[in-house]
């Protein structure tokens, strides 16, 4: 994440969330790479983003649930 101003709420998390950053691209095909990834286009990040959301909150239904 060269350039990022991004802060983490939880700093000991960062580098679980990056994991989780490249396992959602890689399932919604967005080719994301370690680095510059100039070349992707807004829509592309914000799947990546909004795909990443989607699972967090269904993660946290679940575990609300007690499943």
């Amino acid at each position: 994440m060269a350039g990022s101003t991004n802060k983490a709420a939880v700093p000991e998390a960062k580098g679980a969330l990056d994991r989780f950053k490249y396992e959602v691209a890689s399932e919604i095909g967005v080719p994301l790479s370690d680095g510059y990834n100039g070349d992707l286009t807004s829509r592309q990040n914000g799947s990546v983003g909004g795909y990443m959301v989607k699972k967090m909150i269904e993660a946290q239904e679940r575990k609300m649930a007690g499943k």
